[in-house]
């Protein structure tokens, strides 16, 4: 069966259909991050008893959806949080790609439909810098060695650590203070040393990133302020 549905209503609803062998219930979840709607199911129930707990849920469902800010396109005139600041986006017209300038954020002026790519482009490249200075800072603060370094889009996930090394980060925590930035990547670095959230794990984080709860608080409280921002249509 299709993992993805939709609930007939106004608005109609898109459901993702999430079998689970842990589930003891069903249960219904609304991302923070980006809307999406998870209907959990457990082993042994059947695709029509849960729509049939979703649409006796639709009301719920929409009110959380109606709750949520709307997503925002990043254009001439509107602001974008560079490393933790507002930045006020302007036309430029003898500029061929976006920069960062006292005055705030210069795009530019010719195809403004263009705009959200483009700054998409330049927080990738902005992004890819400071995560690769802030990998080799704590990598080598712990003196250990890293596998590649990818950048994604990730919903759920601000970093990750894998099995052999190889480190990939939401380039979008360009948008967050670079204290928040900092954080994250010393707590994948640190996956390096323990590859679970044991008291050891965090010791190593608190070795580097001493101060690390204020951060990892604040990703916690404004993840969906830096997903809001839509880049593509």
């Amino acid at each position: 069966m299709g993992n993805e549905v939709i609930l007939p209503g106004d608005p109609p609803i898109e459901l993702v259909l999430k079998p689970s062998a842990r589930a003891r219930r069903l249960s219904l979840r609304v991302s923070r991050l980006d809307g999406r709607v998870t209907l959990t199911l457990p082993k042994n129930a059947s695709r029509r008893h849960a729509l049939a707990f979703a649409e006796d849920q639709a009301g719920w469902i929409r009110r959380q959806l109606a709750g949520q800010a709307q997503g925002t396109r990043p254009m001439p005139g509107t602001q974008l949080p560079i490393g933790g600041e507002a930045q006020k986006i302007l036309t430029n017209h003898g500029l061929r790609s976006p920069r960062l300038t006292e005055a705030g954020i210069e795009v530019p002026a010719r195809d403004p439909e263009r705009t959200p790519a483009r700054l998409a482009a330049f927080l990738k490249l902005e992004a890819r810098g400071a995560l690769a200075e802030a990998v080799e800072h704590y990598a080598d603060a712990l003196g250990v060695t890293h596998g590649k370094i990818t950048l994604r889009d990730t919903r759920s996930r601000w970093g990750s650590c894998s099995s052999t090394g190889d480190l990939m980060f939401s380039w979008r925590l360009i948008m967050a203070p670079p204290e928040v930035l900092d954080y994250v990547v010393a707590h994948e670095v640190a996956h390096l040393i323990e590859m679970n959230h044991s008291r050891a794990f965090w010791a190593v984080v608190a070795q580097v990133c001493p101060d690390y709860k204020a951060p990892r608080q604040w990703l916690h409280d404004n993840a969906p302020s830096l997903h809001r921002y839509r880049f593509r249509d």
